[in-house]
């Protein structure tokens, strides 16, 4: 399915709008530890939708940080951590525990949540990666790739959006949250 050029997506409860351009980076499900802990522990949360895939994945669209603006709601973006130290957040909207994105420290990209598309028009996934976290990897379908760890061309994706970005990592502010 082609996607369009603009998109508008928001949190469940609409006061969190997110506008993107431009096709993703790749579209992916995550199966690492990580992933699966944040995701049980976001979908917990009251009036939060279903973040883990029947496997425990989570489907993430991968998006130029220069090609996400926040519409509206921007005060109600609020950081999830798994640890203090750790070097990634997910950002959620607060008015309804909408999980939004993940961000790395210093990336130049976004993991969109795939649950903000209606299913409807959301993104293919094309490959499934950390694989080898799972605790039964054989129980995935083989519709797409599903790679033990991560794959030269997902690497490549992400290297070619940032030379296209000028090696910028643009900053997304979320109050009481320092994150560079």
């Amino acid at each position: 399915m082609q996607m369009p050029s603009h998109q508008s997506l928001a949190c469940a409860c609409g006061q969190v709008r997110l506008a993107i351009t431009c096709r993703p980076i790749a579209s992916v499900e995550c199966c690492c530890d990580s992933c699966r802990r944040a995701g049980t522990q976001l979908q917990s949360m009251p009036g939060a939708p279903q973040v883990l895939g029947p496997q425990g994945q989570t489907h993430f669209v991968m998006q130029r940080k220069d090609r996400v603006r926040i519409e509206a709601g921007q005060s109600l973006l609020h950081a999830f951590r798994l640890s203090s130290r750790g070097g990634s957040r997910r950002v959620l909207a607060g008015c309804c525990n909408t999980p939004l994105f993940l961000e790395f420290s210093g990336g130049h990209w976004l993991s969109l949540y795939g649950l903000l598309w209606p299913a409807s028009e959301r993104p293919a996934v094309e490959m499934r990666t950390m694989v080898s976290d799972l605790p039964d990897p054989s129980a995935l379908p083989d519709d797409v790739p599903n790679l033990k760890t991560r794959s030269l061309r997902f690497y490549a994706r992400l290297m070619k959006a940032w030379i296209a970005m000028g090696f910028r990592s643009p900053r997304i502010d979320v109050a009481g949250d320092a994150h560079g």
